[in-house]
């Protein structure tokens, strides 16, 4: 009998007022770092709640796109999508960073995330961008034929399926 542990991650982060009231019931929280939504105290803070409850900490880098929230369907060249996951990912590094605490992993936001389980060079550009920032767990759309696992663990990433 094989023993399965379950990730209970939440996407955080995003100025709700209910995240201290979350953060004690996931395993994992996925931290918007500036693009679709956060900024520097939305990061420390929830960097903070993380490092309190015990929760593993990771980036939640979307589409630079407040006003939509990140769930519109945008188009960037790859090495632009590549260049801003990046800065969002060195963003929350940064703030980790001050907080004493490590990032564990990186999991894209809303439509980036959806746009990359069918666009193979959308899923390089961001896996690129986490390979870069020394991250090594990402999460993808699990599943045999999923583009963003393959991707990331074609470029040295330890891809898991959610």
């Amino acid at each position: 009998m094989s023993q399965h542990t379950t990730d209970l991650n939440a996407d955080l982060g995003e100025g709700s007022p209910h995240e201290a009231l979350v953060m004690p019931h996931v395993t994992s929280a996925n931290i918007a770092c500036g693009g679709h939504a956060g900024d520097a105290e939305t990061m420390r803070d929830s960097l903070r709640l993380a490092a309190r409850h015990g929760v593993a900490a990771g980036a939640h880098p979307g589409f630079p796109d407040r006003e939509g929230f990140g769930r519109r369907e945008l188009h960037f060249p790859p090495d632009e999508v590549t260049a801003f996951v990046r800065e969002q990912i060195e963003a929350l590094k940064a703030a980790a960073a001050r907080e004493g605490v490590r990032l564990r992993h990186v999991k894209p936001h809303g439509m980036l995330y959806n746009m990359a389980v069918r666009d193979a060079a959308l899923a390089r550009a961001i896996a690129r961008a986490a390979a870069d920032s020394g991250i090594r767990l990402y999460f993808g759309l699990a599943g045999e034929a999923s583009v963003m696992l393959r991707e990331a663990a074609a470029l040295g990433l330890t891809p898991v399926g959610e």
